[in-house]
């Protein structure tokens, strides 16, 4: 049987023990009388003669009743059950007196604190009631005090339960925490790697097309700060941000003539067929249910509110934000990258262009979320292009770099360390070449040895 478990077994009543009363009395016919009396009753009975014998019989004896004789040389009634009740005060005390003692009556009921008293000569049945009463009395005391000690050891079992019970509680919740922890950053390393995952295909599929590296990235992350601005959720904006790195993945299909030419030189037919790339992009992404609500983003990506825009011509609120977010993002860089035209708008221009289509192409607060961003964008643009030899550890890469063949090698957000700032100042050493890159503004406190007391790096970026 487990220790920690309380037991379900119900306790084995105890068999009631006779009950045991004393008579005291100095005249041993009195005495005789009162056992005469009381023997049918089938109680244990016990005599003293006297109370001197009383007490040295009470040492002696377990007795739940005495009745005493008031009169009595040398010790009285009254002193005798004085003593009983300071020595047995559980003993239920019954005194006999006569009608003329009411003085030493009063005596033994205030110093003896005696529960009856009986007037002499007795009657038989009011004795023997006075018996009853006083033998009930004791054992529901005797009851009282056994269910008393019975709750206080179950209480005992109960706390020790509670706390071995309490211990095994805060043991499994550290091992759930620490679970969840490891949970938590394998899916977080997991999704690292997906979003990376994402990246990579995106960088491969920009190789087909000469100066497009690092394009899918820009409208990934210009998509993604538009559906932020909308307030949209945490996964919403994710689904944004994949479906900007693969917005083109149906461009894999299309001959290379068609890729690299503006979308204003070619005739409708061939303009049909690169439309239809985002069909060819959903039926590959599909399959891939972590991958289903981006695939849906991507065929949406040049639908137009007003229902002029394709493949399914969505139009007020079937079209959702999120798929807005992504369409301003894929416009607004085809137009200023020459993928709509041969010779492509200034951003301002493009900025004017897309407020334009208020109404028509996206709706109002779409319009205005991305004009906000880029605004942002603009004006917070504190980026510093600097040689990789004036590189320190805690600089974060304000943009992506990428190789000479558009390959991307570290994306934008990263964090250098001591390792990759030592890897890259041996590979310009080694190279003997120049490698320039874009720095965000330098947090002094967060780059590494700042804790240390080691100095910052004095170039402001």
């Amino acid at each position: 049987m487990d220790p920690d478990k309380p037991s379900t077994t119900a306790p084995v009543a105890p068999v009631p023990a006779v009950p045991c009363v004393l008579f005291v009395d100095d005249e041993p016919s009195i005495l005789n009388a009162l056992r005469r009396v009381v023997r049918p009753a089938g109680y244990r009975i016990l005599i003293a003669e006297g109370g001197e014998a009383g007490l040295a019989l009470l040492a002696q004896e377990s007795v739940d009743l005495v009745v005493s004789d008031m009169r009595m040389p040398g010790m009285d009634g009254a002193q005798f059950l004085q003593e009983v009740r300071r020595r047995w005060p559980k003993i239920q005390r019954v005194l006999l007196t006569g009608y003329a003692d009411i003085g030493s009556t009063i005596a033994a009921i205030n110093l003896g604190e005696i529960h009856r008293y009986i007037a002499k000569p007795w009657d038989d049945q009011e004795l023997l009631l006075a018996l009853r009463e006083g033998l009930a009395r004791r054992e529901l005391e005797r009851e009282n005090e056994r269910l008393q000690a019975l709750t206080q050891q179950q209480n005992e079992e109960l706390t020790r339960v509670n706390a071995s019970l309490e211990a095994r509680v805060k043991a499994r919740t550290a091992e759930i925490e620490q679970i969840n922890a490891m949970l938590e950053q394998a899916y977080g390393e997991l999704e690292r790697n997906f979003l990376l995952s994402m990246d990579v295909f995106a960088g491969l599929l920009e190789l087909r097309q000469q100066g497009a590296a690092g394009y899918c990235r820009k409208v990934a992350n210009l998509a993604k700060a538009v559906a932020a601005a909308l307030k949209l959720s945490p996964s919403e904006q994710q689904d944004v941000f994949v479906a900007g790195l693969l917005h083109e993945v149906g461009k894999i299909s299309l001959p290379d003539q068609l890729l690299g030419r503006p979308l204003s030189t070619l005739n409708a037919e061939e303009q049909t067929r690169v439309r239809r790339h985002v069909l060819a992009a959903e039926s590959a992404l599909m399959p891939l249910a972590a991958l289903q609500r981006v695939a849906r983003l991507v065929r949406m990506q040049h639908e137009r509110v007003d229902g002029h825009g394709g493949p399914d011509g969505l139009q007020g609120d079937d079209l959702p934000l999120a798929a807005q977010a992504l369409g301003v993002a894929v416009e607004y860089q085809a137009m200023v990258h020459g993928r709509l035209s041969v010779k492509p708008p200034s951003p301002k221009e493009a900025q004017r262009i897309v407020a334009g289509f208020k109404g028509t192409h996206y709706r109002a607060e779409v319009t205005e979320a991305f004009l906000a961003v880029v605004e942002s964008m603009n004006t917070a643009d504190d980026d510093r292009q600097i040689d990789a030899v004036e590189l320190r550890p805690g600089m974060v890469l304000a943009r992506d770099l990428l190789s000479a063949k558009g390959n991307l090698l570290l994306a934008a957000g990263y964090r250098f360390d001591e390792r990759v700032v030592r890897q890259i100042h041996e590979y310009v050493r080694r190279e003997g070449s120049r490698l320039s890159l874009y720095i965000k503004p330098f947090d002094a406190a967060a780059a590494p040895g700042a804790a240390r007391g080691v100095a910052a790096p004095e170039t402001t970026v």
